[in-house]
């Protein structure tokens, strides 16, 4: 038998969500009932009162309460809410979440959800569930329901959704991945235009007993492998997709944020760097283009993604981004440069090609980097075999020489 955490304000949605409880109960699952409101007493009986929750976080609810701001009480409460949360999963005593919300409730909620680890049952039905819900989910694997009609009360529709939210959450549990595998795990990030390099590394990789996660270098895929990289999942790091630093750096819509390669280097784990696709800003249809960058080099992927060539002043403040990064890694790290093109646009006879923009890239990456620091040029595009095998061997070494 399970534990399920049900997790909400049961001062205005006590009924609801003490209706899903019972759903849980009657599928043979135990449940822990949470209370994050911070208005009335709740409505239903909590195994976790709002002052426990709050504690948690080391936080006296009280005060809060008694000035009824309800914005810095639903604050407080998502700082509280995820340190619960993420103490009561590591100690074992519960087995998933879920929860119903509103605003305020979707805040608190999907912010302890966000804590916990990916493969950790979590659903949360939500008023705000059919619009974007990138903020909530984040790079965590929360399932978003959409409540339909607003989370006040029991009625047909209402107990139907939330049935079978009770009834996805009992799923999840008894969910495993056939034929799972214990090999060794690489994170590997990759752009359309490196598909090819990170499929023959990946390839070459899982040769040699090791399994690739592929990471797509969108921003939040960015963001995803760091999170993973950070909670120690991964034994090597094949970063040969580095291209959100140019979004991040130059206001394209892909940027994964400053932290950007910082996990490799805060866990030590064995990493190969590229700066593949750093030739290249995302943006979205053409009209969402900055006015400042009006006559630039575009490149018009397809009617809703405009790329822009970086220039080769902004390709050498790219090469110091990266070089301080890597500098900055506590485990072993070579840096591999494609002298002949960092992406499929960027080579000789490409819409991107500008061999003096790439020379600044690669020349001031070089230059900046910390003399121990391992770096192989090859007379190479991204995307040929030979670069892609030198990428997959170079992570090799690096593995054999950390063990």
């Amino acid at each position: 038998m399970a534990t399920i955490a049900v997790l909400g304000t049961l001062d205005s949605k006590g009924e609801e969500h003490s209706f899903v409880a019972d759903c849980i109960r009657e599928q043979g699952h135990a449940i822990l009932l949470i209370d994050v409101g911070s208005g009335g007493k709740p409505t239903v009986q909590p195994d976790v009162d709002r002052f426990e929750v709050a504690r948690a976080a080391g936080i006296d609810l009280s005060p809060l309460l008694a000035r009824a701001d309800r914005a810095e009480c639903v604050a407080a409460m998502a700082i509280a809410a995820p340190a619960l949360l993420l103490k009561l999963q590591r100690e074992g005593r519960i087995d998933g979440v879920i929860s119903l919300g509103g605003g305020g409730g979707t805040a608190i909620a999907s912010a302890a959800m966000r804590a916990l680890p990916i493969g950790f049952p979590k659903v949360m039905v939500s008023t705000l569930a059919s619009g974007n819900t990138a903020h909530y989910v984040g790079t965590k694997d929360i399932v978003m329901i959409p409540s339909v009609l607003d989370v006040a009360g029991l009625n047909r529709i209402s107990k139907l959704i939330f049935a079978q939210a009770a009834g996805a959450i009992c799923g999840m549990l008894h969910a495993s991945p056939m034929g799972g595998s214990e090999r060794p795990l690489i994170a590997a990030s990759m752009f359309g235009n490196t598909t090819d390099c990170v499929g023959i590394a990946q390839a070459e990789m899982e040769k040699e007993g090791f399994e690739v996660l592929v990471f797509h270098a969108t921003g939040t895929g960015g963001r995803g492998m760091e999170d993973l990289i950070r909670s120690g999942m991964f034994d090597g790091v094949l970063d040969i997709t580095t291209t959100e630093w140019a979004d991040e750096l130059l206001g394209g819509s892909l940027s994964a944020g400053s932290d950007r390669m910082d996990a490799a280097g805060e866990v030590g784990v064995p990493t190969v760097v590229v700066p593949g696709c750093l030739d290249m800003v995302n943006f979205g249809e053409p009209d969402s283009v900055p006015e400042r960058y009006a006559g630039r080099l575009f490149y018009h992927h397809n009617p809703q993604v405009t790329l822009m060539r970086t220039t080769p002043k902004e390709c050498a403040e790219l090469g110091r981004i990266l070089a301080g990064k890597i500098n900055a890694y506590t485990g072993p790290v070579t840096v591999l440069i494609p002298e002949r093109g960092v992406s499929v646009i960027g080579i000789e006879g490409g819409c991107f090609f500008d061999p003096e923009a790439d020379s600044a890239l690669f020349d001031t990456l070089e230059s900046e980097l910390k003399e121990h620091i391992t770096v192989e040029r090859h007379d190479l595009d991204i995307n040929q075999p030979a670069f892609a095998r030198a990428c997959s061997q170079a992570l090799l070494r690096l593995l054999g020489s950390s063990d």
